[in-house]
């Protein structure tokens, strides 16, 4: 596997929540690949009025085989490991399940689908009426971000001067 990673030009302590979209795409410029058989997946971050690419990965060989062998499935669920939703043509009912237990939502749509378009489309969804799986994304993040800020407090060294 290839696998190149970019570095966001956010702050981290931006407050501005961010989903991680992923396309499976072999020409990161359109939605063309089955779940299983990827070759590469395009991963974005969604923001609510902008995206910008944050990953690519290439599967190679056996990885895109569509030989029922499941075991490839398992280093392409944790690449996604983060990911809100991940967009393909197909996927199959072992994948589903296995990317629905890392609370990743396959979504399926036709092939030849602009990832551009779809990236528009769902900031627009963002800003009006959020999919239901946004919305849960959305929700579990804000939890995971209120218990780090606590965390992060409570790790803070405290001095009581009287």
């Amino acid at each position: 596997m290839r696998h190149l990673k970019l570095v966001s030009n956010q702050t981290p302590l931006s407050q501005q929540p961010v989903l991680r979209i992923a396309f499976a795409s072999s020409d990161r410029q359109t939605i063309n690949q089955h779940f299983g058989a990827a070759e590469a997946f395009v991963i974005f971050e969604l923001r609510q009025n902008s995206f910008q690419l944050a990953e690519v990965a290439e599967f190679h060989g056996r990885d895109t085989a569509r030989d029922g062998h499941e075991g490839k499935l398992e280093a392409k669920v944790a690449l996604l490991q983060g990911c809100a939703a991940v967009y393909c043509n197909a996927v199959g009912a072992s994948a589903i399940r296995q990317l629905l237990a890392a609370n990743i939502q396959p979504l399926k749509v036709d092939e030849g689908l602009s990832i551009e378009s779809q990236l528009r489309l769902l900031t627009e969804e963002w800003q009006q009426e959020p999919p239901v799986w946004m919305q849960r994304s959305l929700r579990q993040q804000q939890r995971s971000g209120h218990n780090n800020r606590f965390a992060d407090m409570a790790a803070e060294s405290w001095s009581e001067e009287g």
